[in-house]
């Protein structure tokens, strides 16, 4: 088998869907890098702060994550088959599952905050920092979760553009507001902390309101309107349930390593939290290219498998672990070199900038295993219908190597904080080799679709 496919479309279509994506992970990024850099300069208990606030958000984020993958599988592969009327079905579904959890959520952090925020920190200037920020920026998390269920809705039909309006417009709001309050300007008086979360606040609800009005009153594909939202079919929600189940459990895996990780790294010194935020931002700026053209990808599996072309599927899913791989290597080329000039960008003492360099220097080589198994485990094996496959392997590197080295490193070994960094971003590289003849082995390719499907409506 080649390892370049010869079908021009592959490689048209795959751009195409990408680039959108891209931009709007690109302008995403650029908002909280803003938030990073102006809130930076407030000195690292505020860089803290934010970055311990942050952290139910992402907890939020990987929840809401797992039912947009859930929801987009299926939705893909009967996009595959053009039924758009069963689509809508798997929508309302997902849409309703979503605002609830973003509103359970709001509920949570207006009750216990501090508590909750005390997980991940015992530093008491960091926890009154991040106690100004999550008390107004839990209000956006149903905003937040309604916005992006939207977005995946109109990316499993290939309209791929306006998660890139969405985020163009968000990053002027949040960019402009963080100007105005953090620094106080306009007559404002300086807001700190406080006004970068009034910032996002306002962006999140300018996002909810944008796609909403193009879901509604601009799509052409799917033509939703206000009460398709409350449709219902028996089915098809259990096949939600069934194949969203483990994508979201995987998610739900996800959001543990990654609060284990900063309750872990928050017992540091405050430098070492500063460093990963910072080290983080890079990291994930430079991976938005990849999550871009992996996002593609999986709409393209979906939609090849839902129309039953498996030989087909073969061929893009071997020419695209060679596109990642060698992605991989560019990405973690580029991470070293813009290392010193991320860095410079802050307002951070020596200490603080040692302890970032170290952790970029593990980035950059964990960038390689994290674009080859990252992105073809879920462009392909997931999207392609194995959902259960990536969530038993995630569930079996994070609790069997991820957190137990990092503990033992820490309590057993007292070993320095990049040792304990790069024990939680191990599984990256160790990843590769099951993905490797997980995705070879082809087994993964599962048609999710009904041929039948009686329409029902509530």
């Amino acid at each position: 088998m080649r390892l370049f496919v010869r079908d021009r479309n592959f490689y048209k279509d795959l751009v195409i869907l990408a680039i959108p994506i891209m931009l709007q992970n690109f302008i995403t990024f650029a908002v909280s890098f803003a938030d990073n850099v102006m809130v930076g300069s407030l000195g690292e208990y505020a860089i803290s702060g934010v970055y311990v606030g942050n952290q139910i958000q992402m907890l939020l984020q990987f929840v809401v994550m797992g039912i947009q993958e859930g929801m987009s599988i299926l939705a893909t592969q009967y996009w595959g088959r053009k039924d758009a009327e069963n689509i809508k079905h798997i929508v309302a579904v997902a849409f309703r599952i979503c605002l609830a959890v973003g509103l359970f959520f709001t509920l949570v952090m207006v009750i216990v905050p501090e508590p909750i925020l005390r997980l991940f920190t015992d530093d008491e200037q960091v926890v009154e920092k991040a106690l100004v920020y999550v008390r107004i920026l839990c209000w956006s998390y149903a905003l937040f979760s309604v916005s992006q269920i939207l977005i995946s809705a109109m990316r499993s039909v290939e309209q791929t553009k306006i998660g890139f309006y969405v985020s163009l417009m968000s990053l002027v709001v949040n960019v402009t507001l963080n100007y105005i309050l953090i620094f106080g300007k306009l007559g404002i008086e300086p807001m700190g902390v406080k006004g970068a979360a009034i910032a996002t606040l306002v962006s999140r609800l300018c996002e909810m309101l944008l796609a909403a009005a193009y879901v509604l009153f601009a799509d052409r594909k799917l033509i939703m309107r206000p009460r398709d939202f409350t449709r219902w079919n028996r089915t098809l929600a259990i096949d939600l349930a069934k194949y969203g189940s483990p994508v979201l459990m995987g998610q739900i895996v996800w959001a543990i390593n990654n609060l284990g990780q900063s309750a872990i790294i928050g017992h540091f010194s405050t430098e070492a939290v500063a460093a990963v935020s910072i080290a983080g931002m890079l990291n994930n700026m430079l991976f938005l290219i990849a999550r871009g053209l992996a996002s593609g990808l999986g709409i393209i599996t979906g939609k090849t498998i839902g129309a039953g072309e498996y030989e087909k599927m073969k061929r893009y899913a071997v020419t695209s672990q060679v596109i990642f791989l060698c992605l991989g290597i560019f990405l973690g080329v580029m991470t070293l070199l813009l290392m010193n000039p991320i860095i410079s960008l802050y307002n951070i003492n020596e200490a603080t900038i040692k302890v970032t360099r170290q952790f970029i220097i593990i980035l950059a080589v964990t960038m390689v295993g994290r674009c080859y198994q990252g992105t073809c485990l879920a462009g392909l094996v997931k999207a392609g219908g194995d959902v259960s496959f990536v969530f038993k392997n995630d569930t079996i590197f994070v609790f069997g190597v991820v957190l137990p080295s990092a503990l033992v490193a820490m309590h057993l070994f007292n070993a320095p904080a990049w040792v304990i960094y790069l024990c939680l971003q191990s599984d990256q590289i160790l990843k590769c080799f099951v993905a490797f003849f997980k995705i070879n082995s082809f087994n993964w390719m599962k048609n999710l679709t009904r041929s039948e499907m009686k329409q029902e409506y509530c």
